[in-house]
């Protein structure tokens, strides 16, 4: 008995430790990465960007909504919000209260998939197996006809109130003591709503320093913030390949980059020109997917100072 079941066991064991985990502790052990990034003009002091995304908030996350709010106390001179806040269409309420003491600091956001539609579930193997470009979840296709549609509109509505700057598809300025910081962002490539030729041309020569956001680091959108001289992309959307192998890394992006650049900080080239990209590994998961293996939830401290 113990010869011809004790292997299958041991395994199925393992398995179920692992999910334990996984789910239990890992997706909650919420961690802060701290980047030095070298971008801003000669003589320009160094600014703090807190970076949020992938909250994928469901009802009843109360450590995350803790964890959110005490990031306030960090004191960035502003916030990116790089979207998918939602994972549940009744959760605005919940971001919103979250992120209220970050929306006291001058920030922006971009939105991503799930802030306009809810997660339905699915087998998660297509997940892992989706590595061809082009077929990773809704890109390239419509929406089906019975897509979860989030409130995102209420979302929308309580950034604008607070200050925040909507980016989607747009451009926009914050004044951080005395200088101006340009933003250009793009709505989320992940459903192919990015429409680059609204906001092309380039950093602003009055700005003083400029960087692009988008949610979904899919390499068209790359390639075009590099090509228009931006020395900074902020992006989310890969959950830092969510389920990862220790000393191997992720096995998928969930878009067309490269698995290397999965999450973190690293360089982007396009035609002649070459832009820091950072993406975030983000703080959530799909609801039907509640699960991380090594990769942590995180948010992302940025400190720009000069270039080298």
């Amino acid at each position: 008995m113990r010869a011809r079941y004790g292997v299958p066991l041991g395994i199925v064991a393992a398995g179920a430790a692992g999910l334990l985990y996984s789910a239990g502790f890992e997706a909650r052990s919420f961690r802060l990465r701290r980047v030095t990034v070298p971008v801003l003009p000669p003589g320009m002091r160094p600014l703090r960007v807190l970076q949020v995304s992938d909250i994928h908030m469901v009802g009843g996350q109360r450590k995350k909504q803790r964890w959110l709010r005490s990031l306030a106390g960090l004191r960035p001179d502003f916030v990116i919000n790089t979207g998918d806040n939602l994972s549940d269409p009744e959760g605005v309420p919940e971001v919103l209260d979250a992120l209220g003491p970050l929306m006291e600091f001058p920030g922006a956001y971009v939105f991503g998939s799930n802030d306009y539609y809810g997660p339905k579930l699915r087998n998660p193997a297509r997940y892992l197996l989706e590595k061809t470009q082009g077929r990773h979840g809704l890109n390239g296709n419509k929406p089906a006809v019975d897509a979860i549609h989030n409130p995102w509109e209420d979302l929308r509505d309580g950034f604008d109130a607070a200050g925040w700057l909507n980016l989607t598809n747009a451009r926009g300025a914050l004044k951080i003591e005395g200088a101006e910081i340009e933003l250009t962002g793009l709505d989320d490539p992940h459903i192919k709503r990015d429409r680059y030729a609204r906001v092309a041309g380039g950093p602003s020569v009055s700005a003083d320093f400029s960087m692009g956001v988008v949610h979904a680091p899919y390499l068209r959108t790359l390639d075009a913030f590099t090509a228009d001289g931006y020395p900074l992309i902020l992006a989310g959307h890969t959950h830092g390949g969510q389920l990862c192998l220790p000393f191997y890394g992720a096995f998928v992006t969930n878009c067309d980059l490269d698995t290397d650049r999965v999450k973190g900080l690293s360089r982007h080239t396009a035609e002649g020109r070459a832009s820091y990209l950072h993406v975030s590994a983000g703080c959530g998961t799909n609801r039907y997917t509640p699960v991380r293996f090594a990769c942590p939830p995180e948010a992302s401290l940025l400190t720009l100072v000069e270039r080298e």
